[in-house]
């Protein structure tokens, strides 16, 4: 039998509708559906191994796929909005760490995106302030500056205005205002003269929207290069044959019509259960911030970069293993159901994703004096 890949990914439509060789079957490839309508059709027999004799040594490998729209890391992800300085960044990883940003003084960013444990919480919702549990799980800071939306429903356009959202919101840091958390960062001295520094030219840089800038900022240098990036950039030792077929089975599969880019991820917003209606349905994703029907269990595709180290899964962190969510995703997003051998190849690959922590950023720095 002979599997049928459908692709929803525009890009690469034209350019391959040719049969590539994988794993010991043609794979025929054509044009999809547009994204948010993406199917995966199967014309497999009930219980077909189709991932039989899988031998590295014997694997007929007629080149990779087109590699399309993927792309490396930049070495830092920059805005013309809000450039970044090494004053600025500084100055926003010492706000990163900042507790007094806190109304209990006992929070910080790092809390819950801790960059020392690849920018999460591990927990399947963080716990905020008096020991409140958020709704949705910690996405990881790492690479986030170059999503097209930030929070898992896209309400924020920019990690800089996503930065001011955990400050006031009452489960989380809990800050009664704006005014309140300028208060606490212009009672500390040399914070004063670190904005002024970070922002000059300015008559009073100690603002709320400076406070986010900075962070910003700092947040923006948070990149991780990984295997995978060099083997996009011409190493073609870089991954191991295992890997590379799990590249293959993931384009193969159709997974690539949500994650692709340089983030393999982080650029769309999806309908999960789109192939085969998600059992968990009471959290409304999109739908909670546009009140459009048609955003009804819409969240934004997460960035599958270090994907290996962000355990739990998913919007509420209810998938404790990698495995699992590969499982579902092919389920629900794509209406296939991998074999063993095919979801064990797509797993190695996800693992080239892991990238390199930045070593100058992840500790934790020590705390300005002041009140």
């Amino acid at each position: 039998m002979r599997r049928m890949a459908v692709f929803c990914f525009p890009a690469l439509a034209g350019i391959l509708a040719v049969p590539i060789a994988v794993a010991n079957h043609d794979i025929d490839q054509r044009p999809g559906p547009p994204p948010h309508s993406c199917r995966m059709g199967m014309d497999m027999q009930q219980g077909e191994h189709r991932m039989s004799g899988m031998q590295m040594g014997g694997m007929r490998m007629a080149g990779m796929p087109i590699l399309g729209e993927f792309r490396a890391l930049p070495a830092e992800i920059d805005s013309e909005s809000n450039p970044i300085t090494p004053a600025k960044v500084e100055l926003g990883r010492l706000l990163y760490f900042e507790r007094r940003l806190s109304a209990s003084g006992q929070l910080s960013c790092n809390s819950c995106h801790d960059l020392a444990s690849y920018g999460v919480d591990h927990q399947p919702t963080s716990l905020g302030h008096k020991n409140q549990r958020g709704t949705r799980n910690s996405p990881t800071v790492y690479n986030a500056a170059g999503h097209f939306a930030q929070f898992w429903d896209g309400r924020a356009a920019t990690i800089e205005d996503q930065a001011k959202g955990p400050i006031l919101n009452p489960v989380e840091m809990a800050m009664p205002s704006e005014k309140a958390a300028v208060a606490a960062i212009r009672a500390v001295p040399e914070y004063v003269a670190r904005f002024e520094a970070a922002f000059p030219g300015e008559t009073d840089p100690v603002t709320f929207d400076n406070i986010a800038n900075a962070i910003g900022a700092f947040e923006r240098k948070l990149v991780t290069p990984s295997r995978w990036d060099r083997f996009l950039e011409g190493d073609g030792n870089a991954l191991t044959a295992e890997e590379r077929a799990g590249f293959q089975w993931f384009m193969h599969s159709g997974c690539a019509s949500c994650h692709s880019g340089t983030f393999v991820g982080g650029n769309s917003y999806q309908r999960l259960g789109e192939a085969v209606p998600y059992p968990e349905r009471s959290d409304l994703g999109r739908f909670q911030v546009t009140r459009q029907a048609s955003d009804r269990m819409v969240f934004k595709v997460p960035s599958l970069r270090n994907v290996e180290m962000t355990a739990p899964y998913f919007h509420n962190g209810k998938v404790a293993t990698l495995e699992e969510a590969v499982t579902r995703m092919a389920r629900y997003q794509l209406g296939v159901e991998l074999l063993p051998d095919e979801k064990r190849v797509i797993v190695a690959w996800l693992k080239t994703l892991t990238g390199e922590l930045p070593a100058e950023y992840i500790s934790e720095p020590k705390a300005l004096p002041g009140d």
